[in-house]
C-alpha cells in the first residue's frame, strides 16, 4: 500500500529509550484530541541510561520503529517529535524582570523578560533545552499566567529552566536524521509523560511524576499548575533486571523476561508455594525456584529506587506542596505491587500513570510504557503554533535554515 505524505495535522513522536524505541503517528482532530494511527516499536541497542553510545545500532532500531508505524498508519514519516533523557539533565528554577515598554504587556515584553530569565551562567557543555514559565509577576501582583493585554510598568517572570548535554542532542538528532527524517523539536521526556498521564487538577494541587523507564527514572513536581523542579535518577529497570540475572544465574533476556511476567514488589501479594522455571546459563538444564525468591531481589532495589526519589523530593523542597500524591509510569512502573510499596515509602497516595485523551488505537498504547510517546503527540499539539522560545522550548527545527541556526547556537556560549 502507497503510504501517504503527513499533512500538517498528523504528528510523529519518538520515544528513544534504553529499552525500546517506540513510534506513534497521531492525528489532531477538529476538536483538539489526538487520534493513535499507528505505532512501531524495537527494542533499542544502542542507548546507556537514556544516551546514545551506538549510532548504528540506534540508527537501525529507530528505523524499524519508524517503518512498523509507517505500516500500521499508512503514512510516510517526515519529521518526528522526539524525546530526551539521561543523567546529564539538569534543571533550576530562574527569575527575570523588565519594564513594561507600553504600560501594556505584549508578546514582545513575554519574549523580553524570557530572555532576561535565561541570563544564567550554564556550563560550556551544556544548552538550554526548555524555558517554562511557572507564572508572571505585574507591579508585585503574583500569580498571573496570561499576562498579555494586562497593564502595568513592570514585569516579572519565574521559570523554570532544563538543560542538556550539547553533545547527546546532536547525537539524538544525528541518528533521526540518518533515517532521512527531520527533527522538529527536542522535548524533556518527563515533561511529554505528564502531557499525556496527569490531569490539571493534579498539576494545581502539587503532584510529583515518576516515570520508570529502563535506564533512568525521571522526575518532575508540579504545583498550582505549573513544573517546579525536575531530576533524573540513574536507577530504574535494566539494574532491577540485572540484579535478577546475577541472583539467578540467568542470562540477561531471560531475566527481563522473567521481570515482566512475574516479578513483584510485595513478598505479601503472592503465595508462599508459588514456583517459576528460570532458564540456566550455558546449556544446564532450567530450575524451578520459588517465586518469593524473585520477590526478595526485586522488592529492595524498588524500595530503594521510591526512597531515592523521596529524598530527592526532600532536597527539592517540595515533599510537602504535592497533595496529589505520586504517580508512577513509564515501562519498569507496572510490576506487581510498585503502587502499593510505593504508597508505604513515600505514605501518601500513588497511582498508576495511563495516556489519556486519546481515540484511535487505544488499546494498543494504553499503558505506562507509552506514556512518552503519546505525550510526545501531545506536547507537538499544544505548540505548534506558538513560537518556540515563549512556549518553553528552545528547539524548533520547522525548517533547515532554523536547523542549521540551531546547530551553530550550540557551539556558541553566548545567547
Amino acid at each position: 500500500m502507497a503510504r501517504k505524505k503527513l499533512a500538517s495535522n498528523i504528528i510523529v513522536g519518538l520515544d528513544i529509550g534504553t529499552s525500546k524505541i517506540a513510534a506513534i503517528v497521531g492525528k489532531v482532530k477538529a476538536d483538539g484530541g489526538i487520534e493513535i494511527l499507528g505505532m512501531g516499536t524495537h527494542p533499542s541497542k544502542g542507548l546507556k541510561k537514556g544516551v546514545v553510545v551506538n549510532i548504528d545500532s540506534t540508527v537501525e532500531s529507530i528505523q524499524r520503529a519508524i517503518d512498523e508505524a509507517e505500516r500500521m498508519s499508512g503514512y510516510q514519516a517526515q519529521s518526528v517529535y522526539v524525546g530526551i533523557a539521561g543523567s546529564h539533565i539538569k534543571s533550576f528554577n530562574s527569575n527575570g524582570m523588565v519594564a513594561i515598554r507600553n504600560q501594556e504587556v505584549t508578546e514582545e515584553d513575554i519574549q523580553r523578560v524570557i530572555d532576561a530569565a535565561r541570563t544564567q551562567a550554564i556550563p560550556g557543555d551544556q544548552k538550554v533545552l526548555h524555558i517554562l514559565p511557572q507564572e508572571y509577576i505585574i507591579d508585585n501582583q503574583d500569580g498571573i499566567r496570561e499576562p498579555i493585554g494586562m497593564s502595568g510598568v513592570r514585569l516579572e517572570a519565574k521559570v523554570h529552566m532544563v538543560t542538556g548535554s550539547v553533545s547527546s542532542a546532536q547525537n539524538i538528532t544525528k541518528c533521526v536524521q540518518r533515517c532521512g527524517l527531520k527533527v522538529e523539536d527536542i522535548i524533556l521526556e518527563q515533561l511529554a509523560s505528564s502531557e499525556a498521564v496527569l490531569s490539571e487538577d493534579e498539576k494545581e494541587l502539587g503532584v510529583c511524576l515518576v516515570d520508570i523507564g529502563g535506564g533512568t527514572t525521571d522526575i518532575a513536581v508540579f504545583y498550582q499548575g505549573a513544573i517546579r523542579h525536575s531530576s533524573v535518577i540513574a536507577v530504574a529497570g535494566d539494574q532491577v533486571t540485572n540484579d535478577i540475572a546475577v541472583a539467578l544465574r540467568t542470562p540477561t533476556p531471560a531475566a527481563e523476561e522473567i521481570k515482566r511476567k512475574y516479578a513483584c514488589a510485595l513478598p505479601q501479594l503472592i503465595a508462599k508455594d508459588e514456583e517459576i522455571e528460570v532458564p540456566s546459563v550455558g546449556d544446564r538444564p532450567a530450575r524451578c525456584l520459588s517465586r518469593r525468591t524473585l520477590v526478595e531481589v526485586v522488592e529492595p532495589r524498588y524500595e530503594e529506587l521510591f526512597q531515592l526519589v523521596q529524598a530527592e523530593l526532600r532536597r527539592s523542597g517540595f515533599e510537602e506542596m504535592i497533595a496529589a500524591g505520586v504517580v508512577l509510569t513509564g515501562g519498569s512502573s507496572m510490576v506487581e505491587g510498585a503502587v502499593e510499596l510505593a504508597e508505604e515509602v513515600f505514605n501518601m497516595p500513588v497511582r498508576l500513570g495511563l495516556p489519556h485523551g486519546i481515540t484511535g488505537l487505544t488499546e494498543e498504547v494504553n499503558s505506562p510504557s507509552y506514556a512518552t510517546t503519546v505525550g510526545l503527540l501531545m506536547y507537538a499539539r499544544d505548540h505548534l503554533p506558538v513560537s518556540s522560545e515563549v512556549s518553553g522550548s528552545s528547539y524548533n527545527f520547522n525548517d533547515e535554515k532554523a536547523l542549521l541556526t540551531r546547530m551553530k547556537n550550540w557551539f556558541s556560549n553566548s545567547f
